[in-house]
C-alpha cells in the first residue's frame, strides 16, 4: 500500500490491477485541490504503467466521494476548476486502459463526476448518485455534463442535472449508470473480480474496441469539456462561494434541500 498526499490517497497494487482508494472519511472523501491534483498524478503513473492494466476508483470507509471540499471553496481557493482543468485535473482526460468504480454510499457532485469518468460502475446497494451541488448554485465544470448524458441520455441527465435529486442504486441500475449491482460492502471485491477478468484478456483487441466506442461522439471530449468550463465561469464567480459558505455554515447537510 502507498500513500499519497499524506495518506489522502492510497495506492494498492494486485498483479494487474491497481487501486486507487480516496482516503479522507472524515469529510466523506470530499477532495481538496491536494486530493484532485494527486488523483490526477496516480492515474497518469498508471497509465505510464505497461505493467498495469485496469484500475479501480473506490472511497474510503463506505462512502465514494462527496464532491468537492467546499469548506476549502468558501475560503476563495481555485478549486473551481481543477477537476477537469489542463493543470492536474483528474477528470480531465480519458485514459487508454480501463478504470472502473467501486461505489459504496454517495458519489455526488463532483464525486459524480468522478464515477462518471470511470468506465464502468460497480455500485452497492448503498450507492447514491446525485448533484448535490445543485442547491448550493454549484455548476459541474468536470466532465459530468459531457459524460453523464453520454451514459443515460439526455432527458435523464437533464434529470439529475437540474433537479440535483439523489438516484438510489436501484434507480442507477435501471438507467445505465450503474453497470453492476451489489449487496451493500460488496462493490469492491465485485469490482476486483471484473478488474481481473478485464486485464486477464487479450488486450490489443479489448482497448482497440474501447477507444474506438469512446471516440465515436460527434463532440471530441476534450472539446465538449472546453465549452463547459466556458459555460460554468459566471456560475462560480457569482453564486458557488456563497452557496459552499452556506454549506459550511451548516445547511444542507445530509443530502437535504432548503
Amino acid at each position: 500500500m502507498i500513500k499519497h498526499a499524506n495518506g489522502k490517497v492510497l495506492e494498492d497494487r494486485k498483479g494487474p490491477v491497481t487501486i486507487v482508494t480516496i482516503n479522507r472519511p472524515e469529510v466523506k472523501n470530499a477532495c481538496d485541490v491536494e486530493t484532485v491534483q494527486t488523483l490526477h498524478d496516480v492515474f497518469a503513473a498508471f497509465e505510464a504503467d505497461d505493467e498495469a492494466r485496469v484500475a479501480i476508483l473506490t472511497g474510503a470507509a463506505g462512502a465514494f466521494c462527496a464532491g468537492a471540499e467546499l469548506a476549502e471553496l468558501a475560503c476563495g481557493a481555485a478549486i473551481g476548476f481543477c477537476w477537469a482543468g489542463k493543470d492536474r485535473g483528474a477528470t480531465r482526460r480519458r485514459l487508454s486502459k480501463p478504470v472502473l468504480a467501486a461505489v459504496e454510499g454517495h458519489a455526488v457532485a463532483a464525486g459524480l463526476a468522478l464515477a462518471v469518468w470511470c468506465d464502468m460502475r460497480v455500485a452497492s446497494e448503498t450507492a447514491v448518485f446525485g448533484v448535490f451541488c445543485r442547491r448550493f448554485g454549484g455548476p459541474m465544470p468536470n466532465g459530468c455534463t459531457v459524460r453523464l448524458p453520454r451514459i443515460v441520455g439526455e432527458s435523464r441527465a437533464l434529470d439529475m442535472l437540474m433537479t440535483g435529486r439523489p438516484v438510489d442504486a436501484r434507480e442507477a441500475q435501471a438507467i445505465g449508470l450503474a453497470d453492476r449491482l451489489v449487496p451493500a460492502g460488496g462493490a469492491l471485491a465485485a469490482a476486483e473480480e471484473l478488474a481481473h477478468q478485464l486485464a486477464g484478456f487479450p488486450q490489443m483487441a479489448m482497448l482497440s474496441d474501447r477507444a474506438s466506442a469512446i471516440s465515436q461522439w460527434d463532440y471530441r471530449e476534450e472539446e465538449a469539456i472546453e465549452r463547459e468550463i466556458a459555460g460554468a465561469q459566471a456560475a462560480f464567480e457569482n453564486e458557488f462561494q456563497s452557496g459552499a459558505g452556506r454549506f459550511v455554515g451548516g445547511a444542507g447537510r445530509h443530502g437535504e434541500f432548503e
